[in-house]
């Protein structure tokens, strides 16, 4: 199949040949097609699958079929929401490269800024509004935004919205849009307050789903080292020692874990910025940037912060926590792996956590390889000595874990740990 199939029109399908795309992927093959016929459409799909281009490109074709924005008659006809700062502007430079020859305009807001450049924006006039909850219901209460020529609506991640507790707000911008329109709503999972929120949305929608499992398993080495919780910092570090593993996503459960577990990594050398939702707006941008442009070797991240995180070539992903929902499992180490490549993914599992691991494993259909050669193997008494010259261990005695208890050998043995 390739994107010429689709009946893309010749504006876009230039865009996507500038990209060097020439295939869609199986989310792009049946959600497209689906969406330039007029239908709603319920998608569940992973970080990874080409989700952004599925709804993007039918959004610009249908509304390219209107020509009175080249009129001068702008307004915004397509609204696209998402749950994070980083994924609605990630969402923007798709909806830019896409329909860069179309002629539609397209602007992202969000809050954590000043409103001024955003609100310049909608002024000149715009086609295509990407936003996060809250700013938008800001500006339509500022009277900046007016919603009633909506013809095209997409929801985005709409697990993680309500995750973050946006249902409320998602609820209220809903009841502002008109009653004609298309609707089309993504979610990386289907619990079932999603359902719900469906049937709120959308009207007999095409159902396209992406096989989680398909993701993961086939190009993914996937490795678990069982670690008592207190050894989980040293047991990162040493993995870290592999400098094979030029970029590393690591995923902290909470916002506090990821800034401590920034704070240890810097305090040995290791370039890392930590990015959550009560880091500012520049912050998180600034921290991404680096992280990107390889300025910094380690990303720590939240689940929700971690929404529109899309690098190219991520060497290493690693659950520091593993998550309690297993789909988000699979949503986190996809994103290593990309384009068919392979991809490494790490796991800590302390004793609490042994039951989310059966989970995972249930929901992969497979076991996750057990990685034993590490220093900190669960049940052991090492003591490991933090960076604040604390001493931890698991049965609370200080004792000062040294090199004598653990030889150089030891680590020129095992140090490919990646590799076995």
């Amino acid at each position: 199949m390739l994107f010429e199939n689709l009946n893309i029109i010749e504006p876009i399908l230039k865009a996507i040949k500038d990209y060097g795309y020439t295939n869609p992927t199986p989310i792009q093959e049946q959600t497209i097609p689906a969406l330039l016929e007029g239908h709603d459409v319920e998608g569940c799909a992973q970080t990874g699958t080409g989700k952004t281009a599925a709804f993007a490109i039918p959004t610009l074709q249908l509304l390219c079929n209107d020509q009175t924005f080249k009129k001068g008659n702008r307004s915004i006809k397509a609204l696209v929401l998402a749950p994070t700062r980083e994924l609605a502007i990630q969402i923007g430079e798709s909806f830019t490269a896409y329909g860069k020859y179309t002629g539609l305009k397209n602007t992202t807001i969000f809050g954590g800024v000043s409103q001024g450049s955003q609100v310049r924006a909608l002024r000149s006039g715009v086609d295509i509004l990407i936003a996060t909850p809250g700013r938008l219901l800001d500006l339509i209460q500022q009277k900046y935004i007016n919603l009633q020529h909506i013809e095209i609506f997409v929801l985005d991640e709409a697990d993680r919205m309500l995750d973050m507790g946006m249902g409320h707000d998602v609820k209220r911008i809903i009841a502002k849009l008109p009653r004609e329109r298309q609707s089309m709503l993504f979610s990386a999972t289907m619990p079932e307050s999603i359902s719900k929120l469906m049937d709120s949305i959308l009207i007999k929608p095409v159902k396209v789903e992406v096989v989680p499992d398909a993701l993961a398993i086939d190009t993914i080495k996937q490795s678990v080292f069982f670690v008592e919780k207190s050894n989980k910092k040293a047991l990162l570090i040493k993995l870290l020692e592999d400098k094979s593993f030029d970029s590393v996503l690591v995923f902290s459960r909470t916002k506090h874990g990821a800034n401590k577990i920034t704070d240890e990594l810097t305090k040995v050398g290791i370039e890392s910025q930590a990015i959550h939702g009560n880091k500012s707006q520049n912050a998180r941008q600034l921290a991404l940037s680096n992280f990107k442009e390889k300025k910094i070797r380690v990303l720590v991240a939240t689940d929700i912060a971690a929404r529109g995180i899309d690098v190219d070539d991520l060497s290493l992903v690693i659950n520091f926590d593993l998550p309690d929902v297993p789909e988000t499992y699979v949503h986190r180490i996809g994103r290593t792996g990309r384009a068919g490549a392979e991809g490494v993914a790490f796991s800590f599992c302390d004793q609490d956590e042994k039951e989310c691991l059966r989970d995972i494993e249930k929901l992969m259909e497979k076991s996750v390889p057990v990685n034993e050669d590490h220093p900190y193997p669960m049940g052991s008494s090492t003591t490991v000595t933090n960076t604040l010259g604390a001493s931890e261990n698991n049965n609370s005695r200080k004792k000062e874990y040294s090199k004598k208890q653990r030889p150089n050998s030891y680590f020129r043995k095992n140090k490919k740990i990646a590799n076995k």
